[in-house]
């Protein structure tokens, strides 16, 4: 009977384990030494192009630089990684640097970002601004004094819920605090399909919403057929901004939920 009752017991636990959720382990994203696993799209240029070598690695790091820019002319761009991902938890680090393009638009000081949710990089055409996707939205201090939260939200071709709602807003503030261009700070994206969506700054949560999808505007030049509006967003690509700003990304890695 005890033989019985023991067997049963490991059957039981077998059982147990077989139905928890395997958590997988952190994969690093970026090599630390090139670009491999990562493509660019600039407004203006076909996907692949690496204008101006916008984006390089310099110190194990991902740079955005405009040294070798004669005039910015709304080179907007993204460097996407090769995969896709529906629910994730994304870590990295970053900071600006104090370059920046100024006929940039001036909403573009100290501004970057990372895409994610993004319509894939060959489906971006020549001559579109922004990639169908939600935006966390990465700011430093313009004016001394000045609030400008950073791990915001923005929604080029999209939409989102926000506090039970669809937003009207194409960016959502945070409630983080304001950091100086030269501070390093820690970002994590926590997304779980279309169904809810954390940032967090140095550990703290700022923000979340839900319901990502297609819809709103701000985007431009992109192919009609892959916005249809109100189509869940459940999935996409990660992509780092480069919009006049210079930045730095490191330690970009990321777990899947």
């Amino acid at each position: 009977m005890k033989q019985i009752l023991y067997a049963g017991l490991l059957l039981l636990a077998f059982n147990s384990c077989k139905e928890q959720p395997r958590e997988t382990e952190w994969i690093t994203l970026f090599n630390g030494t090139n670009l491999e696993g990562w493509t660019p799209k600039f407004y203006h240029h076909e996907t692949g192009d690496n204008y101006a070598d916008t984006f390089r690695v310099e110190d194990s790091s991902i740079v955005v630089a405009y040294d070798k820019y004669d005039s910015f002319n709304e080179r907007y761009g993204h460097l996407f990684y090769e995969k896709a991902f529906e629910s994730f938890h994304l870590k990295f680090k970053y900071r600006f640097t104090d370059e920046w393009m100024e006929d940039a638009p001036s909403y573009t000081f100290r501004n970057s970002g990372v895409m994610f949710h993004s319509q894939a990089p060959e489906t971006i055409l020549k001559e579109q601004d922004w990639p169908l996707s939600v935006e966390y939205q990465m700011l430093a201090e313009a004016e001394p004094g000045k609030p400008r939260p950073t791990g915001n939200m923005c929604s080029p071709g999209t939409d989102v819920y926000y506090e039970g709602k669809k937003s009207n807003d194409h960016c959502i503030n945070s409630t983080s605090e304001t950091y100086t261009w030269d501070t390093w700070v820690e970002a994590d994206l926590i997304v779980y399909s279309d169904s809810l969506i954390i940032h967090k700054v140095n550990g703290k949560e700022v923000l979340r919403y839900s319901q990502t999808q297609l819809g709103g505007e701000v985007a431009n030049g992109f192919d009609p057929a892959l916005k249809i509006d109100g189509t869940a967003l459940k999935s996409g690509y990660i992509g780092l901004q480069a919009e006049g700003q210079g930045v730095i990304f490191k330690d970009l890695k990321l777990k899947e939920l």
